[in-house]
């Protein structure tokens, strides 16, 4: 009789283990893995994630997803009193790849070289190559958003001699600054006006260009080499090209109205900044990659990642939930709702016709040229706007004041060094 109460009794309890979700009614126990992220916090985003991509994992895999919004300091300031108690809940961070850099650089996430194989996607190079940290696997890439340019078809009708459509289309070493230049100039002399923009206006990203890609381009570097022999060279070549750059370029904040509106025929912006012109008129437009200069083809690169912590407690949990956030079809449903790119070859392929194709094909070439040289944004906290001033008033005073850019450079330099010297990060 005894014998027989004590089955009863285990019977109940577990027909409450099963019920309170602890276990699964098919005797697996119920996993709930912890997601920090400092992505897809904005209110839309965040609806998305939690009420249909995570969804979609739960139902394929029965693991629960606890998906929480953060900022970077507030991870950061989590994770490193987890780390020092030992007692570590998270399973799974979503950051930038800065964030990671400094997380790597502590010590707090696993190596995730041993993990499985992620089968059935290819990892663009460039991005696979800044997920090595210190000599350790530190992320797989997640998402990725850039600046590119945009080409009116019509525009291929005056390249500058040697330079094919391909060349531009992929990127090749014939696709330079120098061949920018000349194709601008072909275009003004055909159209009566300057049919190249960029958004140089109060409210524009045309700084991000002055150091994210031409500086790099001519000197690989964006701020150690500002006033070197390079730059000089590079502030030249500028003065060259503005006179064929349109005038209404210092007002312009964005690219889109220009281009669809026909005022340029090429134009340089952020993805998001020319993303209506691409779905307004599909068939007019093409992105390509930026131009090469004599160091590399400079750009910027928002790579957000995926990390699991050390001592995280559901790793193998952790790890499917990265395969699944990086599977191609899963990378498309991200670019379609929330307009970031993917981080696999294989998501282009996936893509119906139309702009977003446009979009991501031209984004994948500029990432996977030979010559690339990524450039991540400074994490200078608050004194970010006072780096790409610097950059502005070098601008307005060597290409619209006219005055001498070894003299300019020379001035701006110490201040620019100083605000990395005093937040105490390397200067890029």
């Amino acid at each position: 009789m005894r014998r027989l109460f004590g089955v009863l009794l285990a019977a109940v309890v577990l027909f409450a283990v099963v019920f309170s979700g602890c276990i699964s009614p098919g005797g697996e126990e119920k996993v709930t893995v912890t997601f920090l992220s400092t992505q897809l916090n904005p209110p839309e985003e965040r609806a998305f994630v939690q009420e249909d991509l995570l969804k979609g994992f739960t139902s394929d895999t029965n693991i629960e997803v606890n998906f929480v919004p953060i900022s970077y300091t507030d991870m950061v300031t989590r994770l490193e009193g987890e780390m020092q108690t030992g007692k570590v809940t998270i399973d799974v961070i979503g950051d930038l790849h800065g964030g990671m850099d400094y997380m790597a650089s502590k010590g707090w996430l696993e190596d995730l070289s041993t993990m499985p194989k992620l089968e059935g996607r290819t990892f663009i190079s460039t991005f696979e190559q800044y997920s090595y940290i210190r000599g350790q696997k530190a992320y797989v890439p997640w998402m990725s958003a850039t600046y590119v340019m945009v080409v009116n078809k019509e525009a291929f009708q005056y390249l500058p001699e040697g330079l094919t459509e391909e060349d531009v289309m992929k990127g090749t070493d014939k696709w330079t600054y120098d061949a920018l230049l000349q194709w601008a100039k072909n275009l003004k002399e055909a159209k009566g006006q300057p049919e190249l923009g960029f958004p140089a206006g109060p409210k524009g990203l045309f700084v991000r260009f002055l150091h994210g890609y031409i500086y790099p381009s001519y000197t690989g570097y964006q701020a150690k080499e500002f006033d070197s022999p390079e730059a000089v060279e590079m502030w030249d070549y500028l003065k060259e090209l503005w006179p064929y750059v349109h005038p209404s370029s210092t007002t312009w904040d964005a690219m889109a109205d220009p281009l669809l509106k026909g005022e340029v025929l090429i134009a340089w912006d952020h993805t998001a900044r020319i993303k209506n012109a691409i779905e307004t008129k599909p068939d007019q437009f093409v992105v390509v990659p930026v131009p090469r200069g004599p160091k590399g083809r400079g750009f910027i690169v928002v790579l957000a990642g995926l990390a699991i912590p050390k001592g995280a407690p559901h790793k193998d949990e952790a790890w499917k939930l990265i395969d699944y956030l990086t599977k191609p079809d899963t990378q498309v449903k991200v670019l379609e709702k929330v307009g970031f790119f993917p981080t696999v070859e294989e998501a282009s392929g996936k893509l119906p016709e139309g702009p977003l194709k446009i979009l991501a094909e031209g984004v994948k070439a500029q990432a996977s040229t030979e010559d690339a040289l990524v450039v991540m944004i400074p994490n200078l906290g608050d004194k970010g706007g006072q780096f790409k001033e610097y950059y502005k008033q070098a601008f307005e005073r060597i290409v619209l004041n006219n005055e001498d850019p070894a003299t300019v450079t020379k001035e701006i330099k110490p201040d620019l060094i100083k605000l990395f010297e005093d937040v105490g990060v390397p200067v890029p």
